[in-house]
């Protein structure tokens, strides 16, 4: 029995998450290319910062402390909530452990 959370689970900015292992992030000045070698989906992280979110998310106990890390603003923050839920629904970022 696998403990892996199912990509249906809602996401939870509470809880801890990485990138997926089955995805690749390109940096470019604008952000970041964000390939998903399982669905072959491009798409794109639009700001450094959210890149820093995102590749900062493993080393971090949640999505919040992720947030604080890269010191995204308090009026940016339900912006970066709501790209972060839409990673978490397409793939790109799962829960662990």
């Amino acid at each position: 029995m696998s403990t892996d959370p199912a990509p249906s689970d809602p996401f939870d900015p509470d809880r801890a998450y990485r990138c997926s292992p089955r995805v690749a992030l390109r940096p470019e000045p604008f952000g970041a290319l964000v390939y998903h070698f399982g669905t072959r989906r491009l798409s794109f992280l639009k700001t450094p910062q959210l890149v820093a979110v995102v590749s900062g998310l493993e080393q971090h106990h949640s999505v919040h402390a992720a947030i604080d890390a890269a010191d995204v603003e308090d009026t940016q923050r339900p912006a970066y909530l709501r790209a972060l839920a839409g990673l978490a629904a397409n793939g790109t970022i799962e829960q662990r452990s």
